[in-house]
């Protein structure tokens, strides 16, 4: 009986230790990690600047980090010129959790009009692709938009590819046209499918929208000038769907771009940003 007994012992550690091995990781293998801080709360290595004419250089420091606002480190972006910052790596399903606010600095010709930037993701190309001789402010790609009154709208950003020819994305969304014929996300509105250019406006912007600072529409999700938003924007291979401050605002569907890097714009107004985090796996 003891006998046995010492058998079967030996048998079940036997077992235990193949189950630990076929388990284990092989080795090099990196675990997934639950979060990608993009900022990491000190500078902006994980980024790289790109400006019009500028191109990776920032002589004006449209670009920086500062120790304090309010309460903790943020990017200041001034809004000074145009272009963004941009991670030198492609994704492709995640969460993208952005939390920003705006600041008081306005630029000409924007100084008077909604302050403006956003979120591009699937960037494709060269730099500064958007102009066809390379110069221009940004790369096609698929804009999660960032302005006063239109937070959460999408936007088909065309560019140049390196043989001349005019490339964009195409998406798919359900939309309806308010009464200035302006196609607004709607769940119970018809499939359209959106190009270069075309905007699909989130589900709850103001169809009497102006291009003047502060604006603010009957309908917003949007905090005051001076709160800090969350913009989270999901992104699977057939949805991409945009969430403003815990409200999901506008989704698209079967884009036709689904991997690129991500694209975070100055466009004539002073924003802070102090969290920009993805979550692979596109799990909310």
């Amino acid at each position: 009986m003891r006998a046995n007994v010492t058998l079967s012992s030996a048998l079940s550690c036997g077992l235990i230790a193949l189950l630990a091995l076929v388990a284990a990781p092989h080795a090099g293998a990196q675990p997934q990690a639950d979060v990608i801080h993009l900022f990491n709360g000190k500078d902006l290595s994980t980024f790289y600047t790109w400006l019009v004419d500028d191109r990776r250089n920032d002589p004006d420091r449209v670009f920086t980090v500062v120790d304090h606002v309010d309460g903790a480190p943020a990017i200041r972006i001034s809004g000074q010129k145009y272009g963004g910052i941009t991670t030198p790596d492609e994704y492709e399903t995640y969460r993208l959790v952005v939390e920003f606010r705006w600041g008081t600095v306005t630029w000409k010709p924007r100084a008077q009009r909604a302050r403006d930037s956003g979120v591009l993701i699937h960037c494709q190309g060269p730099d500064g692709n958007t102009g066809r001789t390379f110069n221009g402010p940004w790369m096609r790609s698929i804009e999660a938009q960032i302005i006063e009154g239109g937070i959460g709208d999408f936007l088909m950003v065309g560019g140049t590819g390196t043989d001349g020819s005019r490339l964009w994305p195409e998406m798919t969304a359900t939309a309806s046209q308010d009464r200035d014929a302006e196609w607004v996300y709607d769940p119970a509105g018809t499939p359209r499918t959106f190009r270069n250019g075309d905007r699909i406006n989130w589900s709850g912007r103001d169809p009497d929208w102006t291009d003047r600072l502060g604006y603010r529409g009957a309908k917003e999700v949007e905090k005051p000038a001076g709160e800090w938003n969350t913009l989270e924007v999901i992104v699977e291979r057939d949805r991409i769907t945009n969430v403003l401050n815990g409200v999901v605002v506008n989704v698209g569907t079967n884009p036709t771009y689904t991997r690129g890097k991500i694209m975070i714009q100055s466009e004539g107004a002073e924003m802070f940003v102090r969290r920009v985090d993805i979550y692979p796996g596109a799990a909310r």
